[in-house]
Formats: structure tokens, C-alpha cells, sequence
């Protein structure tokens, strides 16, 4: 019996398995956070998916290292050569029967559709994931920044005119002053 060739490395299995497993994990949760199952309590809910998101983003960020130092990222270029036959192929010809048009190898391990695809998940899926997610978990904070670049430009973003005392959360006023005693508030007393 010959050797066993795998085309895809040790580090490449255990990348796309992680991240599946990932994946599943954080939609499990995150149906269970937006109410569509009672499988998991709330705040559980949320934890794992907190801690599973930190880890995608950490395993994504290692495997774009990863890629970019072995030389592994060359798999992703897009080609549009023979896409229409790999197009006539996954439309019709998976179907019937019919013999794969692209022949993977070692060196070439995605065929022209796959890597467009990957290549979509990588530039456009995965970094909005990641800004929508980070958004979610930091809103907070980002709305905090916002009134403070509102407050350092003199300018509301909604209406254009000057900051009003209402659109500063509380962090942005100086610690030991009462808002209600800055210049220019008013507060009827009754």
C-alpha cells in the first residue's frame, strides 16, 4: 500500500476544523441570546458566545499570520480561468455524473469558484463579523466616543448645532462636577 498524501497540512485541518466547531458554537449561542431556543440560560448564552467569538478572532488572526509566512495565501488568489466550466459543473454535471473539470493538487487546492468564494469570506464576511461584533460587545464605549467628538468638534452629528448637555454621558463630564451646574443649563427646581 503507498503513502498516504494529505493535501491539505496539520495546522490546515485543525484551522478549519476549529473554526467549525467555532462557528456552530457562536450560532447555537446566538440564537439562544436572541430568544429562538431555551436550551442555555441567557447569561450563559452570552458568555459562550463571547468566549467563542475572542477565539474565532484569535484563530483567524492566526491563521492569517500563519498564511502569509508560509507562503499558503497564494492558494486564495482568485482566477477566472475555467470558472465557467467549474460553474457548469456544480449547476449540472455534479449531477449526472460527469468528471470533475479541475484537477487539485498540493499546489493547487482550491478550484477557481472556491477560491473567489474564500476570497469573499476573507475580505468582505470575516471583517464584517469582526466590526459588527466588536461594535455590539463596545457600544457603550462607542457611544461615549461619539459624545466626545461630538463635544471636542462643538457640533451634534444628528442636528448640525451645538452640543447639548443631554447628548454627553455621564463619563464625559468632569469627575466631582454636577452637569446640572455647568454654564448655559438650565434645571427648573420645583
Amino acid at each position: 500500500m503507498g503513502e498516504r498524501l494529505y493535501l491539505f497540512t496539520r495546522f490546515e485541518r485543525f484551522w478549519h476544523w476549529s473554526q467549525a466547531t467555532l462557528i456552530i458554537t457562536l450560532l447555537f449561542s446566538g440564537f439562544a441570546v436572541h430568544g429562538s431556543h431555551a436550551l442555555l440560560e441567557f447569561r450563559t448564552a452570552v458568555e459562550i458566545h463571547e468566549v467563542s467569538a475572542w477565539l474565532l478572532m484569535l484563530l483567524w488572526v492566526f491563521g492569517i499570520f500563519w498564511h502569509f509566512t508560509t507562503g499558503h495565501w497564494r492558494q486564495y488568489i482568485p482566477t477566472l480561468n475555467n470558472i465557467d466550466r467549474m460553474l457548469r459543473y456544480y449547476v449540472h454535471g455534479i449531477f449526472i455524473g460527469a468528471p470533475h473539470p479541475y484537477n487539485i493538487s498540493v499546489e493547487r487546492k482550491h478550484n477557481p469558484l472556491q477560491r473567489l468564494s474564500y476570497l469573499f469570506v476573507k475580505v468582505m464576511i470575516g471583517p464584517l463579523l469582526w466590526l459588527t461584533g466588536l461594535l455590539y460587545l463596545f457600544w457603550e464605549q462607542v457611544q461615549e466616543l461619539l459624545a466626545l467628538v461630538r463635544l471636542a468638534t462643538g457640533r451634534t452629528a444628528a442636528y448640525g448645532g451645538r452640543v447639548h448637555d443631554a447628548d454627553l454621558p455621564d463619563s464625559a463630564c468632569v469627575p466631582g462636577h454636577n452637569r446640572a451646574d455647568a454654564p448655559g443649563t438650565h434645571q427648573s427646581h420645583g
